[in-house]
């Protein structure tokens, strides 16, 4: 017999997820950009070498306590999926929030930077946009996808996809809504500015709402006729 567990604990799973994924995010960028000496390629290859396999790491130990989401545009999908309530859904979005920007301080504190900020990173334009609606769009198919067809990769296969994600997407692959308001919030490498945040949540869930549209006919169940 499956047991879930209570709301108070996938509540909580969700937002020390999400916090631990922002820490992972942003002190990985501080750190690389530190040892980097001014290479931005090797710096963005150790960020995007932390990040995958915290994900891989964060998914296999919380997946079974709330399904880590860790944000809120997959917890908008699975909703519409009808695979979780409206309340607890909009309870999950709000402690991913408070998860993200407690990570993102949490790091800054770590490396003896100054808790508040607000980035001045410029990430503007339609390429950018255009970039983190594909981005939202193939983590949607890869965790849906993956799902149906080998349920226990789900977590090396989010992992594998953002590492790739980070390189083949012109804004690097924030693909969370949770993530873009939190990182809008640090100044450091993987800041974005709050002035370009909008777009990027915009494009984040219409490639969201177009990867569902998808996967509900290309992943729906088929039947062989016989012969």
């Amino acid at each position: 017999m499956l047991i879930v567990p209570d709301l108070k604990r996938r509540l909580f799973s969700e937002c020390i997820g999400t916090g631990f994924l922002l820490a992972t995010v942003v002190g990985s960028g501080i750190m690389a950009q530190r040892l980097a000496g001014g290479n931005d390629a090797i710096a963005l290859l150790g960020n995007t070498l932390a990040t995958g396999a915290m994900l891989v790491v964060l998914i296999t130990m919380l997946g079974p306590i709330s399904g880590a989401h860790f944000n809120p545009a997959v917890t908008l999908i699975i909703a519409l999926r009808r695979e979780i309530k409206a309340l607890p859904a909009l309870a999950y979005v709000a402690v991913q929030i408070i998860g993200a920007i407690a990570g993102v301080w949490l790091a800054h504190a770590m490396f003896g930077e100054a808790i508040l900020q607000l980035s001045q990173k410029v990430r503007a334009g339609p390429a950018q946009a255009l970039s983190e609606g594909v981005a939202t769009f193939g983590l949607i198919l890869t965790i849906f996808a993956t799902h149906q067809a080998r349920r226990d990769f789900v977590p090396v296969a989010v992992g594998l996809y953002i590492t790739g994600a980070y390189w083949f997407t012109a804004s690097t692959s924030f693909a969370n809504p949770a993530v873009t308001l939190a990182r809008s919030l640090s100044d450091t490498f993987a800041g974005i500015r709050p002035a370009d945040a909008l777009a990027f949540i915009v494009s984040q869930i219409t490639g969201a709402l177009l990867a569902l549209a998808v996967c509900t006919w290309f992943l729906k169940p088929t039947h062989e006729k016989s012969a």
